[in-house]
């Protein structure tokens, strides 16, 4: 009975509204307490907990997507996708769609990617008739892109808690990420031509397409400067965000959009998102610590040896609980809570750490875009201002299309594992 009193007690406390992170450190000091174990070995753990290298990747990709965020780059890499596939049939979603990959590309933030491209091509596309409930849908999931196309800060922390390649890691989320790219591409082309209300824009000309390809080059280059150094093995991903955050200032320096007010305020996003995810993975750590003291993940691991001892029996479960843990948490307490508690089921069952994390982003991404706690649906609906229920809406076709995915990448591993293998 350990485990369900343990998680019913963490239902409990979040129910009160007290903030992730103080839950999970709270409960966490409180087990060892009752253990009798010196509460020192929380203070230990504080420290602990953030002083690794891999971490300092996060603020850092952070500061980069911020500035860019905030330098408007939004703008030219929306436009230049416009002038290529603008005319296409649902031409500015897909637009929107690859802008929100080649974003993601840069930033490793879901919310920063929804954000930055949706200021953007929200109005644009409701201007151009297409429905609000499609085009606010395709937005909250294209920004959930950020977590699943490397570089992801879900799997940097993934890559930390397990002590697993993030150079591997984030070359397995590029097969998947194009893969929800084309999914989603495919859905917004059919849902448009149903609707058929919007107006087609007009074939740009040859010389359009390459002034505003020239203005989203330096963008462009970055994303292909920071896969390629990883994938080359020329810098870690650690190193990789500080030259990506450096390389954005130089872009904005260059374009003249770096401002003391447009520095000032990345540095203080980026300290304010940094603060909030070191302190879920300090009270994360403490929560860990006391599971393990008391056998949870392998109590965990005995009940699936039991009843679920086929890997597809194991991850249908896994599936199903992280959904529906989904609907009261985010993704990155999802992620803290239930990886350590999980690893050893999936080590023991000798699925492939490198795919479970993939397969484990994927799932939480579904947690970005369905209600109450879908933090890219409350983004997507503050750039609008238009109910949730018709974001949350808009976005349902888009829950299905992820799944499915999961599924894909179950039947197909190569689609994770092609590119790390080779």
């Amino acid at each position: 009975m350990t485990p369900f009193l343990i998680f019913g007690a963490l239902l409990a406390l979040l129910m009160t509204g007290i903030p992730v992170a103080f839950t999970l450190g709270i409960l966490g000091a409180g087990l060892l307490a009752i253990d009798g174990l010196p509460l020192s070995m929380v203070a230990s753990t504080l420290f602990g907990g953030i002083n690794d290298f891999v971490l300092l990747a996060i603020p850092l990709f952070l500061l980069m997507s911020n500035l860019l965020l905030r330098g408007g780059i939004g703008r030219d890499l929306f436009v230049a996708m416009q002038s290529w596939v603008g005319h296409w049939p649902g031409g500015l979603g897909i637009a929107a769609l690859l802008s929100c990959g080649v974003f993601s590309a840069i930033s490793g933030s879901s919310i920063t990617t929804a954000a930055t491209v949706g200021t953007v091509a929200i109005p644009e596309m409701v201007k151009r008739g297409y429905s609000r409930s499609l085009t606010l849908g395709l937005m909250a999931a294209g920004g959930t892109l950020g977590i699943i196309i490397p570089p992801s800060v879900p799997l940097i922390i993934y890559g930390a808690i397990t002590e697993q390649s993030i150079g591997q890691l984030f070359l397995a989320g590029v097969g998947p990420g194009i893969l929800l790219i084309v999914l989603f591409g495919i859905y917004v082309v059919i849902a448009s031509a149903i609707q058929g209300t919007h107006q087609a824009m007009p074939r740009a000309t040859w010389p359009e397409r390459l002034a505003a390809t020239r203005r989203a080059l330096p963008t462009l280059l970055l994303a292909g400067t920071i896969l390629g150094g990883i994938y080359g093995g020329i810098f870690t991903p650690t190193e990789a965000s500080g030259i990506g955050a450096s390389v954005a200032l130089l872009i904005l320096a260059a374009g003249g959009r770096l401002s003391r007010a447009v520095f000032l305020g990345a540095v203080r996003d980026t300290v304010k998102t940094t603060t909030v995810i070191f302190l879920i993975v300090i009270g994360a750590k403490i929560f860990g610590q006391a599971i393990t003291l008391y056998q949870l993940p392998a109590q965990l691991a005995w009940l699936f040896e039991d009843y679920f001892n086929t890997a597809t029996l194991a991850l249908l479960l896994i599936a199903v609980m992280l959904i529906f843990i989904g609907f009261f948490l985010e993704s990155m307490s999802m992620l803290l809570i239930m990886v350590p508690v999980l690893m050893p089921t999936v080590i023991a069952l000798g699925i492939d750490p490198i795919w479970f994390g993939i397969f484990f982003v994927l799932l939480i991404e579904v947690a970005l875009i369905t209600p109450p706690v879908g933090l890219n649906l409350f983004v997507i609906q503050s750039l609008d201002r238009a109910p949730l229920s018709v974001v949350a809406k808009g976005a349902l076709p888009f829950v299905a299309i992820m799944l499915g995915s999961v599924f894909l990448i179950a039947l197909f591993p190569q689609i994770v594992l092609a590119i790390p293998g080779l």
